[in-house]
């Protein structure tokens, strides 16, 4: 029995993990829980699951940290959202426990502390992305395996084919509205902009130690292909199924062993498109802005990351327009100066500094 270390468990990847737990209750067990909150959905979790240690960052930030370093677990699922995962990663990774990772943020912001730190430590970090699970699972679950190109596929987003006109009047709701995802707000709208693909792509060269001129994106709007992986001989393999997290949150904990779920089958029995689209330069300005940060590397992403955090939030909260996160990130990445990156300390201050330019930009363009 695998017993799990859930960090993040009332978002939406953590009550995957849960419901994963449910259907093979002989095959896993609860160890520790925390959340943001102490929500009734938490409480709920803990009184069903019953864990030997459990914490609401918002009450007691100290014990829920504590909650990834939990000694009786066997891995450490991180689910939570934004900046705040990248500490519960490095908690777990120095407390020896292998990582499954949908925190984005712990590769775009620490990547090169985080991945040289779980080398030290010989812990596993397992991706849980679906795109990344895809890629990993192409190369036989194997991050080290040989490769020619990785390809990572987006759909586009809600507002894939809007003109610069209509992209200036979009709503929040409109944004919320993913065409074949259904994600968390940040996500989601992060997903609009194609911001979150540009950190896939940070992603993928940590995961996997790909140079950025090996990483390819490409739009497949039905999300029907999750990521693809070209070899040296020119076959390439892609990982299918429909848009769902639930294959991969739980591969992530039973992997090479693939157990029932309650994902629909893709059905080969009706039309199924699987048409690729070629990104242009400048469609998406802020998925170049996050390529361009990830390749000068440093301390630039995790600048990026809160200054997106903040533009984000402000746009879902009706103070900005759509088009005001790229003018505020941008804005932003001008004035930031890249270090090198030698701590998380630092990686914390470079995240405060970010979102406190960014506040003051938001204030402006919202006046």
């Amino acid at each position: 029995m695998k017993k799990i270390a859930l960090i993040g468990s009332t978002g939406s990847i953590g009550v995957q993990v849960l419901n994963a737990v449910r259907r093979h209750p002989n095959s896993f067990k609860i160890v520790a829980l925390a959340a943001d909150n102490n929500s009734k959905d938490f409480q709920r979790q803990v009184k069903e699951f019953s864990p030997l240690i459990f914490a609401a960052a918002s009450e007691n930030k100290t014990a829920a940290v504590k909650c990834a370093e939990c000694e009786e677990a066997d891995i450490v699922f991180n689910a939570v959202s934004g900046f705040a995962g990248l500490e519960y990663s490095i908690k777990a990774i120095n407390a020896g426990k292998n990582l499954a990772l949908a925190n984005k943020e712990t590769l775009v912001c620490g990547g090169e502390l985080v991945t040289k730190l779980a080398a030290a430590k010989g812990v596993e970090i397992i991706p849980v992305d679906s795109e990344h699970s895809a890629i990993w699972q192409c190369l036989g679950y194997d991050r080290k395996a040989s490769f020619k190109k990785l390809i990572i596929t987006a759909s586009g987003g809600a507002f894939r084919g809007y003109t610069a006109e209509q992209l200036e009047k979009v709503t929040p709701a409109q944004a919320l509205n993913h065409p074949t995802w259904k994600m968390g707000k940040k996500i989601t709208v992060d997903s609009a902009t194609l911001m979150n693909k540009g950190y896939e792509v940070i992603e993928a060269h940590e995961l996997y130690n790909a140079p950025y001129s090996k990483i390819e994106t490409v739009i497949q709007p039905t999300s029907v292909v999750h990521s693809l992986v070209e070899f040296a001989d020119g076959a390439v393999m892609a990982q299918m199924g429909i848009p769902d997290m639930e294959v991969p949150v739980q591969l992530a904990l039973t992997y090479p062993k693939r157990m029932t779920t309650a994902v629909k089958p893709l059905s080969f029995k009706a039309a199924l498109s699987l048409e690729f689209i070629p990104m242009k330069k400048k469609e998406y300005p802020l998925f170049d802005l996050a390529v361009e940060c990830g390749k000068e590397g440093g301390t630039l992403p995790c600048a990026l990351n809160a200054a997106d955090e903040v533009a984000v939030k402000a746009f879902l909260d009706g103070k900005i327009k759509f088009t005001d996160i790229y003018t505020a990130v941008s804005q932003v990445m001008s004035t930031t100066v890249r270090d090198e990156i030698v701590s998380y300390k630092q990686l914390a201050e470079a995240d405060r500094a970010a979102r406190w330019k960014a506040q003051k930009l938001i204030y402006k363009l919202s006046k």
